[in-house]
C-alpha cells in the first residue's frame, strides 16, 4: 500500500526554528579544536609550546610588574627597588623611556619644532588614505600627489617656494605629456615630457626659487639632516623608499619583459647588480662614493643619498615580485587585450598590470615590511636611527647599563607599523577577491 499523508502518523508542516550551534562547534573552542587539538601530534606540540610560554610568562611577569616608571637614572631605579626589598634585576627600569622617549621618537630634532614631524606624519596619512582605501573620493588623489612635498617642507624647512617649484616642474611635464600623447606615440610623448622636466630643473628651477623667495619670502626654520634621528629618521627613510620604490619597481618589471634589447638588458643588469650586493654595501656607497658621481662642488645631503639608495635597492626586489605576477597571468589575457585593439600601454594599464599587482600583493607587502625594518642598518654609516639613539642613551652616565627596556620599546614601535602593513595587505587581498562573488 502506498504511503500517503493519511496513513503516516506525523507529517511536519513547518520548519524548525534555527538554534544556536553547540559551544564546541563555534568561536574560540572550534578554532582550538581544529588548529591545536586536531591530532595527537598537535596536542603534544601544543602542550610543549604552552608549557614554554607559561614558564616564560611566569618569569617575566614579576620583572614587568615591579617596573619603575619615574626615576632620573638607573641608580634611582635600583634604589627604589632596594627600598621595596627587591634586587636590582627584579624590576624593569622603564623610567628611561619616560625620560628619553622624545629622543627615541625624534632624535635630536629641536624640541620646540616637534609639531612639524607630527603634522608631516598626519599629512602623509591623509595623503596615502585615498590610495589605500577605494571608498574615498578619487578627487582626493590630488591631495595625495601634493602631500609628499608638504611633508618634505615641514621636515626640512626652508622656503615654501622650493616644493612649489618642484610641483610646477611636474605639472609642466604632465601638461606636455597630455598635449602630445594625442598626436604622437605615447612613448615619444613620455620622453618629451621627461625632457621638458629635465630642462626646467636644470635651467629654470634655481632662478625661479630665488626670484620667488626674494619677491615674496615665505619660509620656516631650516633643520639639518644631522638633527634627524630616532624613529622619525627610520620612518622618513622607510616610508619615502616605500612610496618611491613601487612605481620604479613596476617600470623595471615592465622593462625586463620588453622586446627592445637595450631596455630589457639595461633593466636586467640593474636588477641583478642591485640584488647581488647587500644593502649595507649600498649604504656605504651612498655615504662615501655617491658624491664622486656628482658635479664638483656639489654637496648632497646624506639622508637624501640614503633615501635614493634604499629606494633603488627596494625597487630591484619589487620588480622581481611584480615580474612573477606578470608571468602568472594566462596568455589569454594578453591575447584578449590585443583582440580588443588596445595599444601596449592601454592593455598594460587596464588589463595586465591590475591583475599582476593583485597577484603580487603579498610579496610586495613582504618587501615593504623587510625594507622598513632594514632602515636600522643606517646606524652603521653614522645616522642615529632608534638603535643608534638607544646606544647614545646607554652611553650617558644616568642610563649606563639599561638594555632590555630600550629595545623592547623600539621593538614595539616597529611591530605596530609592520603589523599594520600586514593587516592592510590581508584587507586588500580580501577586498579584491572575486572567486566567491
Amino acid at each position: 500500500m502506498p504511503r500517503t499523508s493519511k496513513n503516516i502518523s506525523f507529517v511536519r508542516t513547518k520548519l524548525l526554528d534555527s538554534k544556536v550551534p553547540p559551544t564546541r562547534e563555534k568561536g574560540v573552542v572550534l578554532w582550538v579544536r581544529k588548529n591545536l587539538l586536531s591530532s595527537w601530534l598537535n596536542i603534544i606540540l601544543t602542550a610543549i609550546v604552552a608549557y614554554a610560554a607559561i614558564h616564560f610568562a611566569i618569569g617575566l611577569w614579576p620583572w614587568l610588574k615591579n617596573g619603575i616608571w619615574q626615576a632620573s637614572s638607573l641608580a634611582d631605579c635600583r634604589a627604589i627597588l632596594a627600598d621595596a626589598g627587591l634586587g636590582p634585576t627584579d624590576g624593569a627600569c622603564f623610567a628611561v623611556i619616560t625620560d628619553r622617549w622624545h629622543q627615541l621618537l625624534f632624535g635630536f630634532y629641536p624640541p620646540d619644532l616637534y609639531w612639524r614631524p607630527i603634522l608631516a606624519m598626519l599629512l602623509f596619512i591623509g595623503g596615502i588614505a585615498p590610495i589605500l582605501f577605494f571608498s574615498l573620493p578619487r578627487s582626493l588623489l590630488v591631495f595625495s600627489a601634493l602631500a609628499p612635498l608638504g611633508c618634505f617642507w615641514l621636515l626640512w624647512g626652508g622656503t615654501l617656494w622650493l616644493p612649489l617649484s618642484i610641483t610646477l616642474g611636474v605639472c609642466i611635464g604632465y601638461a606636455v605629456l597630455r598635449g602630445l600623447e594625442k598626436h604622437i606615440a605615447p612613448s615619444i610623448a613620455a620622453v618629451c615630457a621627461l625632457a621638458s622636466m629635465a630642462f626646467f630643473f636644470l635651467f629654470g628651477f634655481q632662478p625661479l626659487v630665488g626670484f620667488a623667495q626674494d619677491s615674496f619670502p615665505i619660509s620656516i626654520q631650516k633643520v639639518a639632516s644631522r638633527e634627524f634621528g630616532g624613529f622619525m629618521l627610520g620612518a622618513t627613510i622607510g616610508l619615502s623608499a616605500i612610496v618611491l620604490s613601487l612605481p620604479l619597481g613596476i617600470l623595471l618589471a615592465l622593462a625586463r619583459q620588453s622586446n627592445l634589447p637595450l631596455i630589457k638588458w639595461s633593466a636586467i643588469i640593474f636588477i641583478e647588480v642591485i640584488r647581488g650586493v647587500p644593502l649595507i654595501v649600498w649604504l656605504f656607497t651612498a655615504q662615501l662614493l655617491l658624491n664622486y658621481f656628482l658635479p664638483p662642488g656639489t654637496s648632497f645631503d646624506l639622508t637624501l643619498r640614503v633615501i635614493i639608495m634604499v629606494t633603488l635597492f627596494a625597487a630591484a626586489y619589487i620588480a622581481e615580485v611584480i615580474r612573477g605576477g606578470l608571468a602568472a597571468l594566462p596568455k589569454g589575457q594578453y591575447e584578449g587585450a590585443d583582440s580588443l585593439g588596445l595599444s601596449y600601454w592601454q592593455s598594460t594599464r587596464l588589463i595586465v598590470l591590475p591583475q599582476a599587482l593583485k597577484i603580487s600583493i603579498p610579496g610586495i607587502v613582504n618587501e615593504f615590511i623587510g625594507l622598513f625594518k632594514d632602515t636600522t642598518l643606517v646606524v652603521f654609516i653614522g645616522l642615529l636611527d632608534p638603535i643608534g639613539v638607544a646606544r647614545a642613551i646607554q652611553a650617558t652616565p644616568e642610563w649606563n647599563g639599561v638594555y632590555w627596556e630600550l629595545f623592547i620599546f623600539i621593538g614595539l614601535l616597529f611591530f605596530v607599523v609592520c603589523y599594520a602593513m600586514a593587516r592592510y595587505s590581508l584587507h586588500l587581498e580580501n577586498s579584491l577577491r572575486r572567486d566567491h562573488k
